[in-house]
């Protein structure tokens, strides 16, 4: 009869134990006095920019986007002269009203309102701001007090826990909503140094540059992308606050960014490279090429080593090497483990600056570089900010912009400036994976591939297409 008894004591124990537990991490009974909490931390931001445009010197005719007639004519007509206004959302760091956004909320402003707390309204300026990450950094023009919000550790942050984000979506104002962390460490092509928290917490256009908050109220991610042109669908993408702080401190401490550098091109190891290479997985960043006189070249790299391990941190995929060398301190020495001839080699380099680098500046005064895609027989360019706005495309759209087509092209009912956005239902990144795909496609036997474009008119397509 005891034992009977201890054992029903135990089952009710355990049915105890296990009950609490499914509901320890139930929605909170209420948000509320959080947001009370936060509020006064986030602005509201909203700016304005003077275009210049020119008006049709042919009353009552457009020419169709990428006509030639659209160039040949686009210096005639007289300048206008209107006002572009943009709203977006920030959050206060420090009392003096020092004030972290999305670099993108801010380009080219003329003038920078910040709304704190829903009712006054500052003018501020521009301490810092860094396209590659897509922050900046804003002071408030007054001698008030602020309430500032603290960034908490984003490495801490797990997919499930619940998240709240603050904004102003659609201009409405301070707007709050509730969801959790859906996953981490993703890549959508947008910027050069990606690492995005998505979260399902509702995100739309105006919430750019506002704050995503874990429970404790501190800041784990700067609300900055969404997927879809319409609004939010349950996926928006933050920068996690722990890549964001570094930026923002150099931005604040010397106005502009300090980034290490390592002066190597990689690409992907794929499963084929790493058999050749007797690599036990595909793992690591395959280096393409070496820029004379880097810091990789005076350290002994070489074209063809896989970069294993950078500074004790192991690099699993290629796309996280970028981040890790930006995030280390310039003139630094570090270990780069590298495998060479089937065995692993170390080598130690030391780091310069990006931002200084001959490679950098070489970069952003070519622009777009251009490629042949051999198979489609076109030559292609990286879409840029520039292609996005013109055409009115979604934010995250990335893709590969025609820039000329042979006639013997299996595509060449094309036109030039159509952009490829997908190819067999993966998305263009960068020009090299177009590349791959097609050259994918060329060494399998039915020679077919699926593309997705959008036309001169920003119309979205699909494309079969038989490779030669």
């Amino acid at each position: 009869m005891a034992f009977r008894f201890l054992k029903i004591f135990l089952v009710v124990i355990i049915t105890f134990n296990l009950s609490t537990i499914s509901h320890s991490n139930d929605a909170p009974a209420s948000f509320a006095d959080l947001a009370e909490k936060l509020m006064p931390s986030v602005v509201n931001i909203s700016t304005s920019q003077t275009v210049v445009t020119k008006s049709n010197p042919f009353p009552g005719f457009e020419f169709p986007p990428g006509s030639p007639f659209e160039d040949m004519f686009k210096d005639f007509g007289t300048p206008q002269k209107r006002k572009a206004y943009a709203l977006g959302s920030g959050f206060i760091i420090d009392e003096k009203g020092i004030v972290i956004t999305n670099n993108h909320v801010i380009k080219d402003a003329d003038d920078i309102l910040v709304r704190v707390n829903g009712d006054k309204e500052y003018e501020a300026t521009i301490i810092g701001k860094d396209p590659l990450s897509d922050i900046a950094v804003l002071q408030i023009k007054s001698k008030d007090k602020f309430l500032p919000v603290k960034f908490g550790d984003s490495d801490k942050a797990r997919i499930g826990d619940w998240v709240i984000a603050i904004g102003n979506p659609f201009g409405l104002g301070g707007t709050v909503t509730a969801g959790i962390i859906s996953a981490r460490n993703r890549n959508i092509g947008m910027t050069r140094y990606e690492d995005f928290i998505q979260t399902d917490a509702s995100i739309n256009q105006g919430n750019s540059g506002g704050p995503l908050f874990n429970m404790d109220g501190d800041v784990i991610g700067i609300n900055t992308a969404i997927l879809g042109q319409s609004g939010s669908i349950g996926i928006g993408f933050s920068i996690p606050s722990n890549n964001a702080k570094i930026v923002i401190d150099q931005l604040i401490k010397y106005g502009e960014t300090k980034r290490g550098w390592l002066g190597v091109r990689i690409q992907y190891v794929t499963k084929e490279i790493a058999e050749v290479e007797k690599l036990n997985k595909p793992r690591g960043a395959l280096v393409q090429s070496v820029a004379d006189g880097s810091p990789s070249d005076k350290g002994g790299i070489k074209a063809g080593d896989i970069i294993l391990e950078f500074d004790g941190k192991l690099i699993n995929e290629m796309k996280e090497l970028p981040l890790i060398v930006a995030q280390t301190e310039v003139g630094k020495t570090v270990d780069v483990k590298v495998w060479r001839n089937q065995r692993e080699v170390i080598k130690k380099v030391k780091l310069g600056r990006l931002e200084t680098s001959e490679d950098f500046n070489i970069k952003k005064a070519e622009g777009p570089r251009t490629i042949v895609i051999e198979g489609l027989k076109i030559t292609v360019r990286a879409l840029t900010e520039k292609d996005i706005e013109a055409r009115n495309l979604p934010k995250e759209t990335t893709g590969a912009v025609i820039t000329k087509i042979e006639n013997d092209s299996p595509i060449n009912y094309l036109n030039v400036n159509n952009i490829i956005v997908e190819a067999q239902k993966k998305k263009i990144k960068t020009v090299g994976d177009l590349k791959n795909i097609v050259n994918s496609a060329l060494r399998s036997s039915d020679k077919t591939i699926l593309i997705a474009i959008y036309n001169n008119q920003s119309q979205r397509r699909y494309i079969g297409v038989k490779l030669d």
